[in-house]
């Protein structure tokens, strides 16, 4: 595989570093979390930033993402995202078990989930993580759930 992809089960995961992948990482972000939906520029903006961003596939079928920002002080947030037709068959815990291996070292880990994506929250819940905040940006009306796990 290219790209740093591995496979398991069907998945293949492969990095993010541009081009027609960010594109394919961006839809699967905007799908996934349309109040937060984001420009390319906002994308590349992204990895510029240092964040690791990858694409997973069953075969060649495009089911979801991740990201890993960089850590800050032992804490690292992470989100795995899977498109809604593609949920409920394991795809997201293969996906979060591969990022757990690219966050070794960290203390704690982080993520948001967005309120009303109750799937999200008791996927969530159910690798331990708690919810520490509920809170609606400025400007918005949309609640996020941030929540952590500690390691």
């Amino acid at each position: 595989m290219t790209n740093g992809g591995w496979g398991v089960g069907g998945l293949r995961v492969v990095l993010v570093e541009g081009g027609e992948a960010l594109e394919e990482w961006r839809y699967v972000h905007n799908v996934v979390v349309p109040p937060a939906a984001m420009s390319a520029v906002e994308a590349r903006e992204r990895l510029a930033r240092g964040y690791r961003l990858e694409n997973a596939y069953d075969g060649d079928v495009l089911v979801g993402c991740s990201t890993v920002r960089p850590a800050v002080d032992g804490v690292v947030t992470v989100i795995v995202r899977v498109l809604p037709q593609w949920r409920g068959r394991g795809f997201g815990a293969a996906l979060y078990e591969q990022v757990l291996a690219r966050v070794q070292g960290a203390e704690v880990l982080e993520t948001c989930v967005l309120a009303v994506n109750e799937g999200g929250l008791r996927f969530a819940e159910r690798y331990g993580f708690t919810e520490v905040d509920r809170y609606v940006l400025d400007g918005e009306s949309d609640e996020w759930v941030d929540l952590r796990v500690v390691l």
